[in-house]
């Protein structure tokens, strides 16, 4: 019986690339299946060796993960593609100096707007509490921040990108 191999073969992969393996290591594992059926086929009778080549195929696929699983991946460098995600050293100097720059707009509010404004935005205190704390009304601590924020958003003008 003629048999077209290349069919097969293809059929097997795309068994293999279902069940999640790349186009790369499924081509990978068919070869190595058909070279255990080529083996076996040495000294035994195979009746059925389209079935046999995509059992094997799928317990080598099987083993392969199983490995990897014990084992971890293992990838080749040149096939990685590293990404430095690190902020270049031109990104530090401009948010130092942005920093900088809001320590000084922060350092020029009055104390008791600076006390509200950063309690609001660092500490995280809602205008109740706020108000609670500074003895204030919470229209008197809205009239602060955005005091505070209308200074901080002229004084910052041209530092953001």
């Amino acid at each position: 019986m003629v048999r077209n191999w290349q069919a097969v073969f293809s059929g097997v992969r795309a068994a293999l690339m279902r069940r999640g393996r790349t186009r790369h290591d499924a081509d990978d594992l068919v070869q190595e299946a058909w070279i255990k059926l080529a083996c076996y086929e040495r000294q035994h009778a195979v009746a059925e060796p389209e079935a046999f080549l995509m059992r094997t195929a799928l317990n080598l696929s099987i083993d392969a993960y199983r490995t990897s699983k014990n084992h971890g991946e293992q990838e080749l460098l040149e096939e990685m593609v590293l990404i430095d995600t690190a902020p270049t050293a031109e990104a530090i100097l401009l948010g130092r100096e942005r920093i900088a720059r809001l320590s000084e707009c922060l350092a020029g509010l009055d104390s008791k707007t600076r006390s509200i404004f950063l309690a609001h935005r660092l500490d995280g205190l809602s205008y109740l509490e706020i108000a609670q704390q500074h003895r204030l009304s919470v229209s008197s601590v809205e009239k602060h921040i955005a005091k505070a924020l209308l200074l901080l958003t002229r004084s910052m003008e041209g530092w953001w990108p």
